[in-house]
């Protein structure tokens, strides 16, 4: 037991750390101050878990009984803040290339780390055997925060346009569901965290997208 839990923490850690930069990022691209960097970076570390809590009726939310993540993200965010400022050159050239790259894998990790963490808090809190109930909740823990970052940020959510996002978090919420029943739960998590991560850094890599309805994007008419 105390395994399993030390696995959670540190995937939780993992995703924390990675979607508070993934939206504090969203947010100096769009030039917002100090106040607009913590609000995107803390909301999308932490606001997947804040949906899945309420949709559970764990109120108030963990987040507010456990700060640990909030203030994780704070920190993150803070930091990435003021490197940026006093190093601007990090968002420009190979330094910005590499920091995408970097912050993809990161994403990817954060992605899969959320999901199966939100398949098993559903699991521990006694919806294991509402499949779809649990599979739904590891998915909005893994992109439900980065929903709320482009809706605040005023774009179109990633999820729904990029990458096959949203598809990966499904397919390692559903395969966590499947695998307890095969592999312990430590094994569970490691290897439906990877199928995740794996589905992501393929999909960025080689830019696989879901089909569209319309193969090329109309022109407006002026």
């Amino acid at each position: 037991m105390e395994i399993h839990v030390s696995i959670l923490f540190a995937l939780e850690v993992v995703g924390t750390i990675a979607f508070a930069s993934s939206g504090a990022m969203v947010a100096i691209d769009k030039n917002l101050d100090l106040l607009g960097v913590i609000v995107l970076g803390v909301t999308t570390a932490v606001g997947g878990g804040m949906i899945r809590d309420i949709i559970i009726g764990n109120i108030p939310p963990n987040l507010f009984l456990n700060p640990i993540y909030v203030l994780m993200a704070l920190i993150t965010v803070i930091i990435l803040f003021f490197l940026i400022r006093f190093h601007s050159y990090l968002l420009s050239g190979k330094h910005r290339i590499l920091y995408d790259k970097v912050m993809n894998l990161f994403d990817a990790i954060g992605l899969g780390a959320f999901t199966v963490v939100g398949v098993d808090t559903a699991i521990q809190a006694g919806f294991g055997d509402y499949r779809f109930l649990s599979a739904f909740l590891g998915v909005i823990t893994g992109v439900g925060g980065g929903i709320l970052r482009d809706i605040m940020a005023n774009q179109t959510p990633y999820i729904l346009c990029k990458h096959v996002y949203a598809s990966a978090s499904i397919i390692g919420a559903l395969l966590y569901i499947a695998l307890p029943d095969y592999f312990p739960p430590r094994a569970s998590m490691i290897i439906c965290s990877a199928v995740v991560v794996t589905i992501r850094l393929l999909a960025a890599k080689y830019r696989w997208n879901l089909p569209k309805a319309a193969k090329h994007q109309p022109k407006k008419e002026d």
